[in-house]
């Protein structure tokens, strides 16, 4: 009976943080037909990776790369033909993190729940197909439990995919929310697996260095403008005695009252008596 014998590759490079490992040991628990690897290193190249799954025997792969030890990557690929997705990982809250009241069967299949707009686009519909073949749990797999009590959930908002994890409560649809959360932000998708001609290209991306890029001049700017203010203020006052040109002759007109005479200026003034 099992006739769909899909198995996803889940691992990682070397220097992954806490988090992402985290994330990565909860997509293992959530996918039955997963098989894992030990962590790559960085300095091999990504095609090894379809090497790598054909050892496993396994037809997708799902590889987290991380770089600079603060940015994760996430790739998606069906080796080792490709399509294969890159995305930027972002808000990452782990099982462990949250402690939801949700919980569900270990082993369980899945519903995949998906947004309208996944529908809208080319490249959309691609990523809806990739994701249903990565994250959907083959029928009558040796792994999983013949029930079907949580959904995944994938949105777009903001030209992102949003990701949740849900239990199913009742019949009549109330649910509880499991976890874990994260958001993925495509950045390109290849033609082949792990490389290859480029499908699409988000053109709203922005890098994470190019953002922390930002954010330090911005401060740095705020340095810059109380320089300047200083400097501005420092021209408009002056120094010395002779602040600004004058004229001498312009004392001539300047009248005193004796009521207001001090000094030498008092002999100027005579009373009639």
């Amino acid at each position: 009976k099992w006739t769909n014998r899909n198995r996803v590759l889940v691992f990682s490079s070397r220097g992954i943080s806490y988090r992402g490992r985290h994330l990565m040991n909860d997509l293992r628990k959530l996918m039955p037909h997963s098989k894992s690897e030990s962590k790559m290193d960085r300095k091999d190249q990504l095609f090894v990776i379809n090497e790598i799954c054909e050892m496993k025997n396994c037809s997708k792969c799902v590889y987290f790369e991380a770089k600079k030890k603060e940015d994760l990557y996430m790739w998606m690929s069906n080796c080792p033909r490709g399509p294969s997705v890159k995305f930027l990982v972002e808000n990452v809250h782990t099982m462990s993190e949250l402690k939801m009241t949700g919980n569900c069967l270990r082993g369980s299949r899945p519903l995949l729940s998906f947004d309208q707009d996944f529908d809208k686009e080319p490249h959309w519909k691609l990523l809806k197909e990739l994701i249903i073949q990565i994250f959907g749990t083959p029928n009558h797999h040796p792994k999983s439990q013949p029930f079907v009590d949580h959904v995944y959930t994938f949105s777009i908002t903001d030209n992102r995919v949003w990701f949740r994890n849900y239990q199913i409560l009742e019949e009549d649809g109330s649910l509880a929310e499991i976890g874990p959360r994260f958001v993925l932000n495509p950045i390109k998708m290849f033609d082949g697996s792990f490389g290859g001609t480029t499908l699409y290209q988000n053109p709203k991306y922005v890098s994470p260095n190019e953002i922390r890029r930002m954010y330090r001049s911005r401060g740095a700017q705020k340095y810059v403008h109380r320089l300047n203010a200083k400097k501005s203020y420092e021209i408009r006052r002056g120094t010395g005695d002779n602040t600004y040109k004058s004229d001498p002759t312009d004392e001539v007109f300047v009248t005193i009252r004796p009521e207001d005479a001090e000094g030498r200026d008092k002999n100027t003034f005579f009373r009639n008596t």
